[in-house]
């Protein structure tokens, strides 16, 4: 294998990682879908290849990614590479959601490669020697941790500013502190568009009566992106956007004197550390991991999954008292003192949507806007419910499961785990559907099973009494009519079974009966079983 690095995404920021592996010797392809940022490359660094697809460098033996493309892809270009056996370094954030970022991280854990984080300060000398002077004592207890990451712009349309400035310093506090905070608390307020937070504050509670806050604004008439660590024994303050970078520590704090709190105000230093560029030492360090084939102890995938939960907590609350400062009617009031300890819970929903008592969701679900889950309905833990989504009454949905938008699963439909449903796909309930002779209630409908990690097309549509197979690939737009197989590929009206697919999504090239083959993306190995059954071999599906 090669140990040069490919990257994936030559925009504003893959360029930064294209030049950076490029100094270090180790810049082995790009890949861009972008035609003028592709011929920036051939430019800049001719002599490098190039790819259109990640599964035309896939082919290549890079042992290790980079991704750096937009965060809404960052989850099926990092799978595709970990199924692929490769080590992957996605930039921050992980993924949109941390159930995402987390199956993410156990996808690498099952293929025996490892995942990092672009969580780029911690790379940064200044923060490194900061937790060298905590871990020394130099601090005493610590008591007290803040960020403020402020500046005039870049107002961003897709996010809010916590999402935008505040996963750094979460990122740092977790560095140096070495734990989770057992409470977080966030409030902010949009004036530049609405519903779109230009300021936010976010409160964090750790063990040991240790406080955080990170003050995130880019609202602000100059630009600071300073740490100020308190212990008792001494401070420190550090600001990124100074010039000198310092690092100053103050000998400074209160002291009791014969049972009177007296203040302490001693000299200020400069402390000295060598300084560096963070993302080149970032990227360093990923590569040194990959050619030791050794797991990254700094960002890793469970320091990414960490700072989504904790941004998560920290959107929950924000959310929660911008429903309560917004409603006005009696109605909606009961609505969001209803929904309220569900929010603040295990799951997320969106303060548009409704889930109707006597419903379970189960812990890292997130329910988007104007979706509506019914009484009597069972959720599963990590799912995802896009814009506009119904489950109906009595409906069964197992963990790990992807709703987009515009889906209604209706009574007698039950979906297995890992199960993803396109946008505006269909189901039914009843054959032959008759507006003057209803036909309501339980025992009127056909049951529809969805098997586990099944995926249906956008618009494709699921006639009632149907069993879909494990990891079958129903097309965008087909008609099942009958119950398929595992594994098969179905498209066209009706469907029709035209060959066979990996649990990994990878078409497999089955060429006869009782054949066996191997995905050539994952490896994994199957067996057909006369010309209807498809298996993995013993020792695999063991």
């Amino acid at each position: 294998m090669d140990n040069r690095i490919c990257v994936v995404g030559a925009g504003r920021w893959g360029k930064n990682h294209i030049r950076t592996l490029h100094s270090l010797g180790a810049l082995g392809g790009v890949v861009e879908t972008n035609s003028e940022n592709r011929k920036w490359v051939e430019t800049e660094f001719p002599g490098v290849p190039t790819y259109h697809t990640v599964t035309e460098a896939l082919a290549e033996p890079y042992r290790g990614f980079t991704v750096a493309t937009p965060a809404e892809t960052h989850v099926t270009i990092a799978q595709e590479i970990i199924q692929a056996r490769r080590h992957v370094l996605v930039e921050k954030p992980l993924a949109l959601s941390s159930a995402d970022a987390s199956r993410l991280n156990e996808l690498a854990k099952k293929y025996g490669v490892f995942l990092m984080v672009g969580h780029v300060m911690l790379f940064h000398p200044a923060v490194r020697k900061i937790r060298d002077l905590i871990q020394a004592g130099k601090l005493g207890r610590i008591e007290y941790v803040y960020a403020n990451r402020v500046n005039l712009g870049t107002v961003r349309k897709e996010e809010n500013i916590l999402w935008s400035f505040a996963p750094h310093d979460i990122s740092i506090f977790q560095y140096l502190l070495g734990t989770r905070p057992v409470e977080v608390t966030s409030r902010g307020a949009a004036f530049v568009q609405p519903r779109i937070q230009d300021s936010t504050m976010t409160l964090l509670q750790y063990p040991n009566n240790i406080m955080g806050h990170i003050f995130v604004s880019w609202l602000h008439p100059f630009k600071e992106h300073r740490l100020v660590v308190i212990g008792d024994k001494g401070m420190i303050s550090f600001d990124d956007a100074e010039k000198e970078k310092n690092i100053y520590f103050y000998e400074k704090g209160i002291d009791w004197v014969r049972g009177e709190p007296i203040k302490r105000d001693g000299a200020t230093e400069i402390v000295e550390y060598t300084q560096g560029m963070p993302l080149t030492d970032e990227i360093s360090y990923f590569c040194q991991c990959v050619a030791e084939n050794r797991a990254p102890e700094i960002a890793n995938g469970d320091n990414g999954v960490e700072v989504l939960e904790i941004l998560e907590r920290a959107t929950e609350s924000l959310l929660e008292k911008q429903e309560a400062s917004e409603s006005t009617t009696s109605e909606v009031a009961e609505r969001a003192t209803n929904s309220r300890p569900q929010i603040a819970g295990d799951y997320f929903a969106h303060e548009t949507a409704y889930v109707d008592e006597g419903a379970k969701v189960g812990k890292g679900t997130k329910i988007w806007h104007f979706s509506h889950v019914q009484p009597n309905s069972v959720i599963g833990e990590n799912c995802s419910l896009g814009q506009n989504v119904n489950v109906a009454n009595n409906v069964r949905i197992g963990n790990g499961v992807k709703i987009q938008n515009n889906v209604s699963v209706y009574e007698g439909v039950e979906l297995e785990d890992y199960v993803f449903c396109g946008p505006s796909m269909v189901f039914t309930n009843i054959n032959v559907p008759r507006c003057k002779y209803p036909q309501r209630g339980s025992s009127h409908y056909l049951r529809t099973l969805v098997r586990e990690g099944a995926s249906l097309g956008a618009n494709s549509t699921i006639v009632c009494g149907s069993t879909i197979g494990r990891h079958a690939l129903i097309a965008a737009g087909a008609v099942v009519t009958k119950d398929v197989p595992d594994h098969a590929l179905m498209v066209g009206v009706p469907a029709r079974q035209v060959g066979w697919i990996c649990e990994c999504g990878e078409r497999l090239d089955v060429k006869s009966k009782d054949a066996v083959c191997e995905c050539k993306k994952c490896g994994l190995v199957y067996h057909l079983l006369g010309d209807e059954e498809l298996a993995l071999v013993p020792e695999q599906a063991a």
